[in-house]
């Protein structure tokens, strides 16, 4: 079951917030690979937003892996699931990658990861 609420009063906007809601929708299990999402145009009419709205968020998730298009058919979760980890992973051993090549050491490296959340 497909179910999104947006947050007017969110400081993420309204394409961020749909973002996000699918992935944790499916990182909790409840968007399964190979379930339908409405279209662009019917999901912007239920939230009441622009069609742009949702097409930019069906991008980045594309982008991401988390949704694949199939023509007219539409849009469906990805059959590899939550790819967010997997490339949230490669990332951090990019960074460290990186950091080490700088000669900086793993505690530099913690330290610019807590200010970076800070």
């Amino acid at each position: 079951m497909f179910h999104v609420e947006l947050s007017a009063d969110s400081t993420q906007p309204p394409y961020e917030q749909l973002r996000m809601a699918v992935i944790e929708q499916v990182r909790a299990g409840t968007l399964t690979a190979g379930t339908k999402i409405p279209t662009v145009r019917a999901l912007a009419a239920d939230l009441g937003i622009a069609p742009n709205t949702v097409a930019r968020a069906y991008r980045e998730l594309e982008a991401d892996g988390v949704l694949e298009t199939r023509g007219r058919q539409g849009s469906f979760i990805a059959s590899s699931g939550d790819p967010t980890r997997d490339i949230a992973s490669r990332a951090a051993v990019e960074y460290v990658t990186t950091i080490r090549r700088l000669g900086l050491t793993d505690s530099d490296a913690i330290d610019f990861v807590h200010r970076a959340l800070g």
